[in-house]
């Protein structure tokens, strides 16, 4: 019997116990710590296999249904799963999840995306003038990394300047494994107050962004309004700035690939998407419990049992991926699950990627000097998050 581990030897790679199980045990036990009912666990770690898991409609994605392969934020017996509140797509099996991510698809496509990437320049230029006027050492995080997709990601909504602050704030104590339960109270309080505020003045006088559009769909309400609002929020503001943070980290770690990056800016797609396998900032995985029995791998998976893919190990995966433990901007990254697989997969994926594909160069170009002004082991790990990545980044630059 396994448990989920976050410990890592290395920052940039998965715990050395996921090698072992992808190897010699891929369909593992895994021990729960709270269970919605009988259901064992299983931990899923070959890409194949990942695949097929997130593939299957016969593995949902509902919240009360799913065991929880870490302690619960607060005590087990304030903790009780909840089915997803009307809007919240994200923990829906369908037809709620088509019904309520066929409203956001046309905002998310590549082509949409395509035309964000002036708003994504510009915000970034304004960031690497803010972490200029910072002064050496500078906090890359909380700088540049944290705020940047927070800006983009509002800009795209309508969430006016006033409040998006407050909203990240309290959306980053959700990212928490653990919190006071009166802590996770008044976070959802404001954030929800704030939502409705913003949905009802969204109604009131729409804009162009897409709240506003949403807005105007007759047949939402104002709840399900809400909700669809704080999955995007919840789901955006904290991935792409532990991707900017962590890939910086990566590449200053990386000076060969940084060279190469440097050398050739027609790279930067793929050095993004090489980042993404190789760093999977979603170092819990990603969730299912079984509505029947399924074979996998020659393993029994019962109905009511909990599959937890582990993402981290399958863009590991010797079998897809060569030389899968090293950082290779050259290399070929087709397959990877950094932004899950299936219907399921990251809405905002796109937006992401042209968040890192953008400011990634950017920085560098702009800091041709940049480096850690810390030793690299004193970098403090997001371990105790639920995306993975660090706290801070000291940077400094120049010739000094």
């Amino acid at each position: 019997m396994t448990t989920l581990s976050t410990a890592r030897t290395c920052p940039f790679d998965p715990p050395a116990e996921y090698a072992r199980l992808r190897e010699t045990c891929p369909v593992a036990p895994l021990r729960l710590t709270l269970a919605p009912g009988d259901g064992d666990g299983w931990l899923v770690s070959r890409l194949a296999d990942v695949r097929a898991v997130l593939s299957d409609r016969r593995f949902s994605h509902r919240n009360e249904l799913i065991g929880l392969p870490i302690p619960p934020p607060f005590p087990m017996s304030e903790y009780r799963p909840q089915p997803a509140a009307p809007g919240a797509f994200i923990k829906m099996d369908q037809p709620g999840h088509s019904r309520y991510r066929r409203y956001l698809t046309r905002s998310f496509t590549m082509r949409a995306t395509a035309g964000l990437e002036p708003m994504i320049t510009r915000l970034t230029e304004r960031h690497l003038d803010a972490l200029e006027q910072a002064g050496r050492p500078a906090d890359l995080v909380s700088v540049f990394a944290e705020p940047l997709p927070v800006q983009v990601l509002c800009e795209m909504l309508g969430v006016p300047e006033d409040v998006r602050e407050p909203l990240r704030e309290h959306l980053a104590v959700l990212s928490r494994m653990s919190y006071p339960v009166e802590e996770l109270i008044t976070a959802c309080t404001v954030i929800a107050e704030t939502l409705q505020e913003l949905i009802a003045a969204k109604r009131a006088a729409p804009g162009s962004d897409l709240l506003s559009e949403l807005a105007g769909a007759q047949d939402l309400t104002d709840e399900e309004l809400v909700n669809i609002a704080w999955a995007l929020l919840g789901g955006g503001f904290d991935t792409t700035a532990n991707m900017l943070a962590l890939g910086t980290f990566a590449l200053l770690c990386h000076p060969d690939q940084l060279a190469v990056l440097r050398a050739r800016p027609e790279l930067a797609g793929n050095a993004v998407e090489e980042l993404l396998r190789y760093l999977t900032i979603s170092h819990l995985g990603a969730s299912r419990a079984a509505l029947e029995d399924v074979e996998l791998n020659g393993v029994r998976i019962k109905a009511g049992d909990t599959v937890v893919a582990l993402l981290p190990a399958a863009n590991r995966d010797p079998a897809h991926f060569e030389a899968p433990d090293r950082l290779d901007i050259t290399a070929a990254t087709q397959g990877h699950v950094a932004f899950g697989h299936g219907e399921h997969q990251c809405i905002g994926q796109h937006l992401a990627r042209a968040v890192l594909r953008i400011a990634l160069p950017a920085l560098f170009d702009r800091f041709p000097g940049l480096r850690l002004a810390v030793d690299a082991d004193s970098v403090p790990l997001r371990s105790d998050m639920l995306h993975y990545g660090v706290h801070e980044l000291p940077v400094t630059w120049g010739d000094d």
